[in-house]
């Protein structure tokens, strides 16, 4: 596949000792703010969680050690309903590796605050993709957003397929009424498939991969290019963003990448023209910029 063939390039040399599925994910358990006693149980979906992640099989490619998708959930339980009802908070964190580096670059960074589930002590989390379920739907369709993610950071528009299921997760999960999962919500799990996969998001598409390849991953080998570069990926993100208005895919991009931005421009010569562009294009995260002045 064209991730492998990319990858295999930029981490020439690394060896690998046996085939791999595609994740290699980290949960966390959290259930301090529930009320009373016997959430105990709750611990052991932190190790059902890593499992359902790391042991299923999501695609058909093939992915070496080296290649696996690295991501963090931080599960914050939030409220019982019943001694085995929730609502929890999920802070999820997808990465990549940076060529040439020992850097990763953060590629998803999401806090989802709209998850209700069911978790009996000792209930299997059952791997079905095309059969809705509260607790593993959510996990299905992060899995499917986090692949498509990572997948266009390697090649134009390869992710495709798998914002394209994520989106049909979604579509069967509306149907319940469970939370999260509306068209109407400003934030929600549709709005963000919805426009991945709409043709007019296209542009955002092509420069996140320029900016992964094309400058992030040349980084290593001349930086002023690189930056150059970066500097073209937000003058085209700031006319995207006047264009196209508010859309929730520019927030997750410039939430996820922000500090990483300033990292990259911070003390060089195009500070300044990093600044402004940023500032135009991302006015939420202004105090974050700043830095770039002094």
């Amino acid at each position: 596949m064209v991730r492998s063939l990319l990858i295999i390039c930029i981490l020439a040399g690394a060896v690998s000792v046996s085939m791999a599925r595609e994740f290699r994910c980290t949960a966390q358990i959290n259930y301090r703010k529930l009320e009373g006693s016997g959430f105990g149980f709750l611990d052991d979906l932190e190790r059902q969680i890593e499992d359902y992640m790391n042991n299923n099989n999501w695609t058909d490619d093939q992915f070496e050690v080296h290649e696996l998708i690295e991501c963090s959930m931080q599960i914050v339980f939030q409220e019982s309903y019943t001694l085995t009802s929730f609502r929890a908070q999920l802070v999820l964190t997808s990465t990549r590796p940076i060529y040439g580096t020992m850097a990763k670059t953060p590629l998803l960074q999401i806090s989802d605050d709209a998850w209700d589930f069911s978790y009996a002590q000792g209930a299997p989390l059952v791997f079905e993709v095309e059969r809705f379920d509260q607790l593993t739907s959510v996990l299905d369709y992060y899995a499917y957003l986090m692949l498509g993610y990572d997948y266009d950071s390697f090649s134009e528009f390869g992710g495709e397929e798998h914002f394209q299921q994520a989106k049909r997760i979604q579509q069967l999960a509306s149907s319940s009424n469970a939370a999260g999962w509306s068209t109407l919500d400003i934030d929600g799990r549709a709005r963000i498939v919805d426009q991945m996969t709409n043709p007019r998001m296209r542009p955002l598409r092509e420069v996140y991969y320029q900016y992964h390849i094309g400058a992030l991953d040349l980084f290593v080998l001349n930086q002023e290019s690189a930056r150059v570069k970066v500097l073209e990926v937000l003058q085209t993100m700031s006319d995207l963003y006047e264009d196209q208005a508010r859309q929730y895919v520019f927030d997750i991009f410039f939430s996820t990448k922000h500090k990483e931005l300033v990292g990259i421009f911070e003390g060089s010569n195009e500070k300044g023209d990093a600044y402004d562009l940023l500032s135009d294009a991302d006015p939420a995260r202004l105090s974050s910029y700043n830095a770039l002045l002094e």
